[in-house]
């Protein structure tokens, strides 16, 4: 059974009118966003082939939230490069910022579009698909940024579907209270399998010295979630 995108449209249990608790994991990470581009990312590399910066946002879905993720994000490498300036060609204007946003096949793209932002400073695609694979060419993100999307597996691990494997969860799609460690376990090799199948997808396509960001409102991914560069 594969994953689905989140409720599209904009009605009353839509996940555009249903997602207070990301805006606020968002709104609580921009500092911590901002620093780090501040601190780690070097523009000077980044643009020296190129004066547009490439971002991608990796499980968007649909609503507000994903484009005032993008343009603090904007605003802080425009910061970053003015910071820079005296390592960069003086002449060159501040750069252009193509943003992909990234969502599953069938996610509300066009309620999702209906909703940018007309002051952006951008320019703005969809790239439908899972982030659980490749989405770009080689070499062509210089930022990639996803907030409240990694914890989502692809798939439900088959062990827990077949009745006589140890890990069957009766047709449950969750792990909550199971006693079953097979249950468990079976969880956490999906995850362990989707992971390496994204780091793996990202350490393709994002380009020498660029940025990765992944915010996950969950403790135990501490150990593994957080600012990434290349």
């Amino acid at each position: 059974m594969a994953s689905f995108p989140m409720n599209a449209g904009d009605g009353l249990y839509s996940y555009s009118k249903n997602s207070h608790l990301q805006k606020e994991i968002i709104d609580g990470v921009k500092e911590m966003v901002r620093d780090v581009i501040i601190r780690k990312l070097d523009i000077k590399t980044i643009l020296s082939s190129s004066n547009t910066i490439h971002i991608t946002e990796l499980g968007c879905s649909v609503g507000p939230n994903t484009f005032s993720s993008m343009q603090h994000i904007v605003e802080a490498l425009k910061d970053k490069y003015l910071y820079q300036d005296q390592l960069i060609d003086s002449t060159k204007s501040i750069p252009e910022f193509q943003i992909f946003f990234n969502d599953q096949v069938t996610n509300d793209f066009n309620t999702l579009f209906c909703l940018l932002p007309v002051d952006r400073s951008y320019y703005a695609s969809g790239v439908p698909g899972s982030f659980h694979g490749r989405l770009f060419p080689s070499r062509s993100i210089h930022f990639a940024h996803c907030s409240t999307s990694i914890h989502w597996l692809s798939k439900i691990p088959k062990e827990l579907l077949e009745k006589n494997s140890p890990a069957w969860n009766k047709g449950l799609i969750d792990y909550v209270g199971a006693s079953n460690v097979e249950i468990v376990n079976a969880y956490v090799a999906q995850f362990e399998r989707d992971m390496e199948m994204f780091f793996n997808a990202r350490a393709e396509e994002i380009v020498p010295g660029g940025m990765m960001v992944l915010v996950s409102p969950f403790l135990g991914y501490v150990r593994l979630l957080g600012f990434f560069w290349f």
